[in-house]
């Protein structure tokens, strides 16, 4: 079994991602033969796709990614060194999300006014802040953390990135807080997901041409 995380929790979490099968089932009758299953950067609905699939085909994509993550994580040969913390948040990133998801279709279905964009942009934000303070304490690894091969050749690299990186993504997060309600908040989403990216990048470069030249 990966780490300290239980068979318990593996079932729980994908049972958790199918919940929204239930929910669905339970408002049948009333949802329309089209249900909005896509959102734009305004928060407004721009796709649909049948009943059927919004209920059952969605959360069932969500539990195939989800039991694809943990399949490719036990086929890490380093997954001894995975954080168990971080593992578990990796868990249960797919069930929140097919919770979310087809929260915001149903409701959105049923005439209820959801502002998908801000609850998204909270989501995220407080996703970034829990990873950014467990980056620090990452170990060496290929299936979670800043996988370049500045850091995988590399574990003092991968150290000194992952303690960077962590303060930068918490940093972020606080910053997509702040901007959730924020009319244009798709705008500066974009704008420091870029750096949360980027930065760490050219920081590992730049470590490993210092400790090389």
């Amino acid at each position: 079994m990966l780490c300290s995380v239980t068979t318990f929790l593996i079932i729980f979490t994908s049972i958790v991602t199918l919940l929204p099968i239930i929910a669905g089932l339970l408002i049948w009758d009333k949802l329309p033969d089209e249900v909005p299953t896509h959102f734009g950067p305004d928060g407004m609905a721009d796709g649909w796709s049948s009943k059927p699939f919004a209920v059952f085909g969605m959360p069932l994509m969500l539990l195939g990614f989800h039991l694809l993550c943990i399949f490719g994580s036990s086929l890490d040969p380093k997954h001894k060194n995975i954080n168990s913390k971080m593992l578990t948040l990796v868990l249960w990133i797919c069930p929140v999300i097919s919770i979310l998801v087809s929260s915001f279709a149903f409701c959105v279905s049923l005439g209820y006014k959801v502002n998908v964009t801000a609850i998204m942009m909270l989501f995220v934000a407080a996703t970034f802040i829990i990873i950014g303070n467990y980056l620090p304490k990452c170990r060496h690894n290929y299936t979670v953390g800043i996988k370049i091969p500045w850091t995988l050749n590399d574990e003092e690299n991968w150290d000194a990135t992952h303690r960077f990186a962590g303060k930068l993504w918490v940093i972020g997060g606080v910053v997509l807080g702040c901007f959730s309600f924020f009319k244009y908040a798709w705008i500066v989403f974009i704008a420091v997901v870029s750096i949360m990216i980027i930065v760490p990048f050219v920081y590992s470069y730049l470590f490993y041409k210092k400790r090389n030249s």
